[in-house]
């Protein structure tokens, strides 16, 4: 893509070759976004992980044409003096670093809280010292419980899109109470976005900060077990994938009434690639970038994985395919949620003219399609069971 024609930003100026120094290259996002940089801009990337299983296939020296635009520095952002010279040597640094399993907040609060406010305090540091650009990622867990939550059960108001539609610029940030540990991500991640809005007003830090509303697709997470700890719980998706694979009924939590919309990674992002390359239009902004014709509860999820997964795979569902479980048992104690997370599109639109595409049922097909291709074999060989000689 390095030679292709000259590519022009949205107000039709030529968009400059940048150097980008990406922290959490090696997750789920990253991935992705690394491989967009790579195919389809002139783009060259400084890869920054402790991991690089899921952006190996980029960093092949022999197969890739984009070997001279990829360098992966194996790095934990905690304790590495090299990390200061990389912000310096980038024009845009894009922090994707972060302890983002809801699993995790109860049972690791400390781990949380370090790993989403003091670990990335470093990095917004060095970006304002060297007057570099910083698109941070946050999440829309930032927003905490909807206003309309408050409201009796059969309360009107509740319909009222005022009272559960979140915004950027109005809507209140509302956490538990503190014995809730669930919200330890939430709140660090809240600081650390009025940390780097504060350096913007008084420092001149430009910023773009992202607030992501369940991106889901290939290479999400891990499946317990094969390429993650066998205990471990990932989020939703993965959770449910790993389930449909092992042909073991999908856990609901508190009976998956929680409503959630979700996105294609593929079409966030398209998002953050006009983020990078429209400077102008994103600096200073915080922006939403979710998919709210995809809501669903966590439920209805459940049941349509389980037809996509069967068309997928060719398999019948299981007899009872879902089944109850309490938060408590599930999560351990202090586990609290939110009970709708529906993005406001209106600065998005406004500032990058984007609009997600991909439907919930297609994304799903798409996903699973992948999780099968990738799991189904090294899962059965796990589950099968010695026979005795």
């Amino acid at each position: 893509m390095a030679n292709g024609a000259v590519r022009l930003d949205l107000d039709g100026k030529p968009i400059k070759p940048l150097t980008i120094c990406m922290i959490g290259a090696g997750g789920f996002i990253g991935s992705h976004l690394c491989e967009k940089l790579l195919t389809e801009t002139p783009h060259k990337v400084l890869a920054l992980d402790v991991y690089n299983d899921k952006i190996k296939h980029l960093l092949e020296p022999d197969t890739s044409e984009w070997a001279e635009r990829i360098q992966f520095h194996r790095i934990n952002i905690k304790h590495d003096s090299r990390l200061e010279g990389l912000v310096k040597m980038a024009d845009l640094t894009i922090n994707l670093a972060a302890i983002c399993t809801p699993a995790d907040y109860n049972t690791r609060p400390l781990d949380t809280i370090y790993s989403n406010f003091i670990d990335a305090l470093p990095v917004v540091k060095y970006c304002s010292e060297n007057n570099k650009r910083l698109i941070h990622f946050s999440t829309c867990e930032v927003y905490g419980k909807t206003i309309g939550s408050f409201l009796p059960k059969d309360h009107p108001l509740r319909q009222d899109p005022d009272f559960y539609v979140l915004k950027e610029d109005t809507s209140p940030c509302i956490f538990g109470s503190i014995e809730k540990q669930r919200w330890s991500y939430a709140c660090a991640k809240q600081l650390i976005e009025r940390l780097v809005y504060a350096e913007g007003a008084e420092n001149g830090l430009e910023f773009t900060i992202v607030r992501p509303f369940n991106w889901i697709g290939p290479r999400m997470d891990f499946i317990p077990g094969i390429d993650g700890p066998s205990e471990g719980v990932p989020r939703v998706l993965a959770c449910f994938s790993n389930n449909l694979l092992r042909r073991e009924p999908l856990k609901l939590v508190d009976g998956g009434e929680s409503q959630r919309t979700f996105i294609y990674i593929k079409d966030a992002i398209e998002a953050v690639l006009l983020m990078i390359e429209n400077p102008e239009r994103a600096n200073g902004r915080i922006f939403n970038v979710g998919n709210p014709n995809n809501e669903v509860t966590v439920r209805q999820l459940a049941e349509m994985m389980t037809k996509v997964y069967s068309k997928v795979s060719g398999e019948t569902a299981i007899e009872s395919p879902t089944i109850d479980v309490s938060s408590k048992e599930f999560y351990g104690e202090g586990y609290d949620d939110s009970d709708k997370r529906i993005p406001d599109m209106t600065i998005i639109n406004r500032q990058l003219g984007w609009n997600p595409k991909t439907s919930l049922w297609d994304l799903l097909e798409s996903t699973l399609t992948y999780q099968h291709r990738t799991y189904a074999e090294a899962v059965k060989k796990a589950t099968s069971k010695p026979v005795a000689s």
